[in-house]
């Protein structure tokens, strides 16, 4: 199998490292899209945040393949939510500070789509809605957080990275381990295994 066979159309570090450390041989390839607008309209169409993710996870997926003729993109979305707010990736870091505060305390949801694209056919799609709840916390250790995580919580919806120092953010965790990560790994493997794209 070539890398170019299958494609991540996205510029998530965290995703890319979940395809590498379970051996998968992928290109990676940004999507541009307006994200923006179709948040915008899901929310004036009082759409779940669930749904939003999917649609643009195959809004991702359906750009990269129109690029990539025959190939298998992989698309995904992440959308953090708590009650009736959703959460975009922070700006900088004292907008990844504010959010933290906000979440402070409280539990939030990570909305969480995944889809397979060949082509102009969907083949494959999944959505976890993993739960967190964080801790409440103290200014001084949101300081030192911020300070020994710098520009990589500016990657995150959340503003945290689970598979590092943010760990320490959370009293309770719900739910799909991969899926808090961005992907909900075990049934794209699964499809993957289906589709002879891995090794059974």
């Amino acid at each position: 199998m070539t890398p170019q066979r299958l494609v991540l159309a996205s510029a998530s570090a965290s995703r890319a490292a979940l395809l590498r450390a379970a051996g998968i041989e992928f290109a990676a390839e940004p999507a541009n899209i307006d994200e923006g607008a179709v948040k915008q309209a899901f929310r004036a169409a009082g759409q779940a945040a669930i749904d939003c993710a999917l649609e643009l996870a195959e809004a991702k997926a359906n750009a990269i393949a129109r690029r990539n003729p025959g190939a298998f993109v992989i698309g995904a979305d992440q959308i953090l939510v708590m009650g009736e707010d959703w959460f975009d990736k922070p700006a900088d870091l004292a907008a990844a500070a504010a959010q933290l505060r906000r979440l402070g305390g409280r539990t939030h949801a990570l909305a969480t789509a995944a889809c397979v694209v060949r082509d102009d056919e969907r083949l494959w799609r999944a959505t976890s809605a993993p739960k967190l709840t964080m801790r409440r916390f103290g200014e001084g250790f949101l300081a030192g957080y911020i300070a020994a995580e710098g520009e990589a919580l500016l990657g995150s919806v959340g503003a945290y990275r689970i598979e590092g120092r943010g760990v320490q953010l959370f009293s309770a965790i719900e739910g799909d381990h991969f899926a808090i990560l961005g992907l909900p790994l075990l049934e794209l493997l699964e499809f993957l295994r289906e589709r002879g794209l891995v090794g059974t």
